[in-house]
């Protein structure tokens, strides 16, 4: 994922929650509907998970050191956890709270047009956010399906918006509902109902999410695709005759360690092994090229292709 293409998501999710926070507020305040108090929260939750990945994304460019030799993109992923914990969940749990509360204490929605406007202006706005992240995902996709790309992506940025924007399109319409069959049955516990379902599928999306960037966190591979590339570009077929095992690693969303070991000839010199290795880096990083550290290591194959004890690992 190109940086430019998540911060431009990003930035028009931000602005999106923020207009919708200060109008669900003002609803709440003349309405009295709880879910507009936990669409509010909600939308504040959001605002604040985009702070989080444009933090995370500046601290990712910091200059790799003596203490952190690989660099710090994974702060894009730790960002994208907290986004996804501590944001969603604390949001989620909220909402469960004040639905409870709403159900046992029901009172009847007052100047209902306040929260019916404000909820017909959020899901306006944050159409135009989701619309804005599904373009920016269609970039980079590729023929990916949706649910392949949010479990597939080493970027946290675009998964988090498509799925927050999702959630908040959902909860609107979930909010709209509660507040609704609450006009027209008189009865104050279906706008309680409404945000109960709100909460539950914010915690949903934070655990779904939580379990996507665990992944990344842990550290993935690369893309079987990527290496395929690898592989194919490490043999040259003269001097690199075949690749024994080789390891692949996401130091950050747009930075890939690659490990090997390759066979040689054992007739070849010190000299043409290492302008081999020197050359298989080269295709590598023209072939992947996120592929910016990269460690080879030369090795001799017995007689009819089987690996000497020795060189197993």
């Amino acid at each position: 994922m190109s940086a430019s293409g998540g911060t431009r998501a990003i930035m028009a999710a931000l602005g999106a929650n923020l207009a919708i926070a200060a109008s669900k507020f003002i609803a709440f305040a003349f309405s009295g509907s709880s879910s507009m108090l936990a669409e509010g929260v909600h939308s504040l939750a959001d605002s604040g998970n985009q702070g989080l990945l444009l933090l995370g994304g500046k601290k990712a460019k910091k200059e790799a050191n003596e203490e952190h030799p690989f660099g710090y993109g994974r702060e894009r992923y730790i960002y994208g956890f907290l986004v996804s914990i501590v944001l969603f969940t604390v949001g989620g749990v909220f909402a469960l709270y004040e639905g409870y509360e709403k159900i046992q204490h029901p009172h009847e929605v007052e100047h209902w047009y306040w929260p019916v406007g404000v909820l017909v202006f959020a899901i306006v706005a944050e159409s135009f956010s989701f619309r804005t992240a599904i373009k920016e995902s269609n970039e980079v996709r590729g023929k990916l399906g949706w649910g392949q790309f949010v479990r597939r992506a080493k970027a946290p940025e675009l998964p988090v918006v498509l799925l927050e924007d999702l959630g908040a399109l959902v909860g609107l319409v979930l909010a709209l509902g509660g507040v609704g069959l609450a006009l027209l049955t008189g009865n104050g516990v279906w706008d309680g109902i409404g945000t109960l379902c709100i909460g539950t599928l914010l915690v949903l999306i934070a655990l779904l999410l939580a379990a996507e960037t665990k992944s990344l966190l842990l550290g993935e591979s690369a893309d079987p695709a990527e290496r395929q590339k690898i592989h194919a570009a490490l043999v040259d077929g003269e001097t690199v005759t075949e690749v024994i095992h080789m390891r692949t690693l996401h130091l950050g969303p747009e930075e890939l360690l690659v490990a090997a070991k390759v066979a040689v000839q054992h007739d070849d010199t010190a000299v043409e092994i290492a302008r081999a290795i020197d050359a298989a880096e080269q295709r590598i990083r023209e072939t992947v090229p996120i592929a910016r550290v990269i460690y080879l290591e030369p090795d001799i194959l017995r007689e009819g292709g089987a690996m000497d004890a020795r060189t197993e690992r």
